[in-house]
């Protein structure tokens, strides 16, 4: 007995980046949020069965580096380590019918090396799974 074999595609295509203004707004005012250092991920999630099924984006604030040259690092940075470990959460979400969209946004004093934000990325995309699960099993406990 073979099992299927499914290759891992490492791409961040447009449609898995977050660029509607009501998406964005919607994260701000009615989504939760955790602290994983340098990290504040907003997220929240919303029932639906097509792809994509996690949407993201990245944001790094003036309040953290004035050099444009420096944020844009930072942000292709994390753009990448999500990019190389987002499978799976991805493989995750695929068994339930939900849409997790989520924000990165930077709060470090200073330019993290690509292996330590690597490591945060996967922190926080296994606890915002687990914090998407929490809310899910919330919900069940409030409806019965």
């Amino acid at each position: 007995m073979s099992e299927p074999t499914s290759e891992v595609r490492y791409r961040l295509p447009k449609s898995e980046r977050i660029s509607s203004r009501d998406s964005i707004k919607r994260l701000f005012t009615g989504g939760n949020s955790f602290l994983v250092h340098p990290f504040k991920v907003v997220w929240f999630a919303e029932d639906i069965s097509d792809e994509p099924r996690a949407q993201m984006a990245v944001s790094v604030s003036k309040r953290y580096s004035k050099r444009a040259v420096k944020r844009n690092l930072i942000r292709r940075r994390i753009k990448e380590a999500y990019r190389l470990n987002k499978h799976e959460l991805v493989a995750k979400l695929n068994e339930t019918d939900v849409r997790l969209v989520f924000m990165f946004i930077y709060v470090g004093k200073q330019a993290y090396a690509f292996d330590k934000i690597e490591d945060k990325i996967i922190v926080s995309l296994k606890r915002l799974f687990d914090e998407y699960a929490k809310s899910v099993q919330r919900d069940i406990n409030r409806n019965s």
